[in-house]
């Protein structure tokens, strides 16, 4: 079990790991400090230590900033792009690309079908991506960095997204069903109206206020509800 809890002068957030085995929150004393169970074996830690100790900094950072996700809703999308590779560009991914949705690029995935793609999205950055009505289903993008995208519609059902980086991200009215959330950043990102049948949420990192929200939705089944520590 790994916690993160980032108490702030006036605002506070905190974050936590959902795991199958234990689902309390812990508090901290004004201070940003992150705590990880040693307690499995050393070979089965040292895959994910880096990750781990990229995802502290990336919290830190949001919870300091708190900024919006890139496209409000009340805001107008751009006109899709006449880029004739704009869909290719996902396999090369914003190679600046920063957490904060800095990018050298903008990547405009709109209606692209990356369906069963089992190797090209993989530890890509696609921040601050256009990915509305794309379908991702059945792909792996395990260890992708997705901050401040915009996924309204778009369809990931099936989606492996372990060890990835998907805070501030628009999932609404997205198809998330059977999608993998192990090991992953979710901090700040929003799911309203999306189908989360079957989604798998051990060991998902995400804020205390975001957890509460995504509770709310009624497509997740039971066992999901266990997990996430849905009230």
């Amino acid at each position: 079990m790994a916690t993160l809890s980032i108490p702030l002068q006036q605002r506070a957030f905190s974050f936590r790991r959902i795991s199958n085995k234990h689902k309390q929150d812990s508090q901290f004393p004004t201070q940003i400090r992150c705590s990880w169970d040693d307690s499995k074996s050393v070979e089965n830690l040292s895959p994910l230590k880096e990750i781990k100790n990229v995802t502290c900094g990336i919290l830190a950072v949001w919870a300091v900033t708190a900024v919006s996700p890139v496209i409000a809703a009340n805001q107008r999308l751009p006109p899709l792009s006449t880029d004739p590779s704009r869909c290719e560009r996902a396999f090369v991914g914003n190679t600046i690309g920063q957490a904060n949705g800095v990018y050298d690029k903008p990547l405009d995935l709109r209606f692209c079908d990356y369906t069963n793609d089992k190797s090209n999205l993989k530890g890509k950055s696609l921040t601050a991506a256009l990915m509305s009505e794309a379908k991702f289903d059945g792909a792996d993008m395990t260890e992708v960095v997705m901050s401040k995208a915009y996924a309204v519609g778009a369809s990931f059902k099936g989606t492996d997204f372990t060890n990835a980086v998907l805070d501030r991200v628009n999932f609404g009215k997205a198809n998330l069903k059977g999608a993998l959330f192990r090991n992953t950043v979710l901090s700040g990102s929003t799911f309203e109206g999306a189908q989360l049948q079957d989604v798998d949420f051990e060991d998902t990192i995400i804020g205390y206020i975001d957890l509460q929200k995504l509770c709310v939705n009624k497509t997740i089944n039971e066992d999901s509800r266990v997990n996430l520590g849905c009230r």
